[in-house]
């Protein structure tokens, strides 16, 4: 019974998916190698003269400036737009000194409203065939576009997911280090072990086109139910409708369409903000369902695998904590108590179980800091812990789910300002 239990606690750890989608990732990075194309050529069909940028923001004064002069180094001037969504600061006002098109939209009708709004309202879909969607903290390194819209010469994607990695500026105190420290890992894994696979041609199972750093075909964005109610985030919702309406194939690699974003450095915004991504999640996949078709299928075993892990990440800390109780006790109790004692002791040995857990961890981390070329911080030591707070919040966002609609309203965190500008 012991080895199960060990296995299970690894296996939850390191994940069925990471592992089935890791290995699709090694055999798309062998059939890469052997191609005779490159990853970096210019595009046949698109420019950056054609790619409109669409930054929806609520109360963002403090970065919109910095997302704006980003956009300015992949397009021109006038091909960036940003709608300041019910701000009470001065959001519109520095997006316009920065070089952007900028509309205050009033009243507040969260992000996925308002890009439905600027849609219209500047007539991208007719003026351009790309959009990029860019967050307010998100800056798209210089060559985006370069590597980015290659991936469109496939007539068939109409979508290229943008890779997320954590902005360099410094995160204050030591909470922030290992917030944003473990945010990256959170994104080497993800992106390298999981979507990097799905995004393999005959796969196809892309489960997220992240709306912080990511491009559409604009002919395809009419037939997205872009602002659906009752979600609390749009981009998983939206991915869900390429798939569930066939509009075409999601493309991702990680070296092409990259993008830096400024994640929380504190644990209340982290909290919320997973918290709203694990919703947004659930309330998609208690919208759609399942159906037919591969993508449907991993999004089922996705799920399935994501209670089970949370269950029992969350069930780690009580669990250990009465098996060490139990070891400790073993020596200073007799008769019954003794052997409910003993066959606690036994049943969940201590050691193998924290080692299960951390090992399978360590692991991750491991290779996270492999692909970063990282060296090991102490700090890393707390991931485990944060491993088990993330499981405890997916499960508070499940239940929530199924409980009333969210308005999709934003809840904007605290912001740094930028350390250093971008060039016009």
């Amino acid at each position: 019974m012991t080895p199960a239990i060990v296995i299970v606690v690894a296996f939850c750890t390191i994940g069925f998916s990471t592992v089935v989608w890791g290995i699709a990732a090694l055999c798309r990075l062998v059939v890469i190698a052997r191609a005779e194309t490159s990853l970096l050529s210019p595009s046949m069909f698109y420019r950056p003269e054609e790619v409109a940028v669409l930054i929806a923001a609520h109360d963002e004064h403090l970065v919109i400036a910095e997302a704006v002069r980003a956009a300015r180094a992949l397009v021109p001037a006038g091909n960036v737009f940003v709608v300041s969504d019910g701000s009470s600061d001065e959001t519109a006002a520095r997006a316009r000194e920065a070089g952007a098109v900028a509309w205050d939209l009033a009243p507040n009708r969260g992000k996925a409203g308002a890009i439905r709004a600027a849609l219209e309202r500047f007539r991208i879909p007719e003026r351009f065939p790309l959009l990029l969607l860019l967050d307010a903290d998100s800056r798209p390194r210089p060559d985006y576009l370069r590597t980015g819209l290659p991936l469109f010469t496939d007539e068939s994607v109409v979508a290229v997911a943008g890779r997320a990695t954590t902005a360099p500026d410094a995160a204050t105190g030591r909470m922030g280090r290992v917030l944003t420290s473990y945010r990256e890992r959170t994104y080497v894994c993800t992106q390298y072990l999981h979507k990097f696979g799905q995004a393999a041609r005959a796969v196809d199972a892309v489960t997220i086109v992240p709306g912080f750093a990511s491009m559409y075909r604009t002919d395809v964005l009419h037939r997205i139910d872009i602002d659906a109610p009752g979600l609390s985030i749009e981009d998983f919702n939206m991915t869900f409708e390429v798939h569930a309406k066939r509009l075409g194939r999601i493309a991702f690699h990680p070296a092409c369409a990259v993008a830096e974003t400024q994640d929380p450095a504190i644990l209340r915004d982290y909290s919320a903000q997973m918290r709203r991504w694990s919703l947004g999640f659930w309330q998609t996949v208690r919208r759609h369902g399942l159906r037919r078709g591969l993508f449907w299928i991993s999004v089922g075993v996705f799920a399935v695998e994501t209670i089970v892990s949370s269950l029992v990440l969350t069930l780690m800390v009580p669990v250990v904590t009465i098996a060490a109780l139990a070891a400790v006790t073993t020596t200073m109790v007799s008769g019954e108590a003794a052997v409910v004692v003993q066959t606690v002791a036994t049943a969940l040995p201590v050691g193998p179980l924290a080692a299960a857990f951390l090992v399978g961890d360590s692991v991750l981390t491991a290779f996270a800091c492999v692909v970063t070329r990282t060296r090991p911080r102490a700090w890393m030591l707390l991931y485990p812990g944060l491993r088990v707070w993330d499981a405890m919040l997916c499960l508070r966002a499940l239940v929530a789910a199924f409980g009333r609609p969210s308005d999709g309203r934003w809840r904007s965190p605290d912001r740094r300002a930028a350390l250093s500008p971008a060039a016009p």
